[in-house]
């Protein structure tokens, strides 16, 4: 997996996803399989199903506890997650994932392969029974892979979730600073981390703009700067801040990031990227591509503050 650390050093506007399957039957006993993926940033190992132990009074989709060497790790029933009915076809092999810090096993029926492709190819999700739980759809020649939204999956399943610790009363005492005239966009194909990061911000006073991906979020920055080039008025009337994801359909962050950087006017705009891949190794990649800062999605209470740190 050497080769996707490169892809998150670098603004190739690449990703390497693993191929797995749920498997079910039809009406006449007919097996269908549905694919997804997920990025291998994110994937520690694949193994046969283990031994497992059953954790009591626990979510539907838990499955149980597992030990991998050192440690014991939750391990979720991914096909109850997402309402497949599959009680014939056992999963037997378990994707071991780790991201905000934290290692996860995932049931699965089987591992195909590793894609190596553009984020241009993974689109945004459609309408869909899983699509709460989809933030890409990428076109194969003869299957469709769903690219799910793992944060949102284990912070639901698990109760794990920080982005939902913000007490009210901190938010309250957030919103004694004027915020009001500073603007920040918020670039992140969840919805679900979306909201969370946009319902803090505005919590505390800020005026925030949202955008689904990187490709949206670099439209909305040239349509300012167009403006302010037209008004001949400072960026900064427009837009203050940039808070970018990494993993998101038709561009990443790490790309987005780029082009700001790459720009003479826009090169002076704050970005900060905040992702579950935000590894010791690459905040030092992604500073060098011209990041601000880099935060973990379980630092989202710290957010406001290092807002305030970037504006004042």
């Amino acid at each position: 997996m050497a080769d996707n650390k490169i892809l998150l050093e670098s603004d190739t506007n690449e990703l390497e996803i693993v191929e797995f399957t749920l498997n079910e039957t039809d009406g006449s006993g007919k097996l269908v399989p549905s694919y997804f993926g997920v990025n291998v940033a994110k994937v520690r190992e694949i193994i046969r199903k283990p031994q497992m132990w059953k954790v009591p009074n626990s979510h539907p989709a838990i499955a149980g506890m597992m030990k991998l060497r050192d440690k014991v790790i939750t391990v979720v029933n991914l096909a109850t997650t997402l309402g497949k009915g599959i009680d014939c076809l056992e999963p037997d092999r378990v994707i071991v994932l780790e991201f905000n810090r934290m290692v996860v096993g995932v049931l699965v029926n089987g591992v195909s392969r590793i894609y190596r492709i553009s984020w241009e190819q993974v689109e945004p999700p459609v309408r869909a029974i899983e699509s709460a739980y989809v933030t890409g759809v990428v076109k194969m020649e003869d299957r469709i892979i769903l690219v799910l939204d793992f944060e949102k999956i284990v912070g639901e399943i698990c109760c794990s979730d920080i982005l939902h610790q913000i007490g009210h009363d901190q938010l309250m005492d957030e919103v004694i600073l004027d915020r009001s005239r500073y603007r920040i966009l918020v670039a992140d194909d969840s919805s679900f981390i979306r909201h969370s990061i946009c319902t803090s911000l505005r919590a505390a006073g800020y005026n925030v703009e949202e955008a689904e991906n990187g490709e949206e979020a670099w439209n909305i920055i040239s349509a300012k700067l167009s403006s302010c080039r037209n008004a001949g008025t400072p960026l900064s009337n427009e837009l203050d801040l940039l808070i970018t994801d990494v993993e998101m359909p038709k561009m990443d962050g790490l790309h987005l990031t780029s082009l700001v950087k790459k720009d003479d006017v826009l090169k002076d705009l704050p970005v900060l990227i905040f992702s579950s891949l935000a590894t010791d190794d690459n905040k030092v990649k992604w500073k060098d591509l011209g990041a601000l800062d880099i935060i973990t999605k379980p630092d989202l209470p710290n957010l406001v503050k290092i807002a305030d740190g970037i504006m004042h």
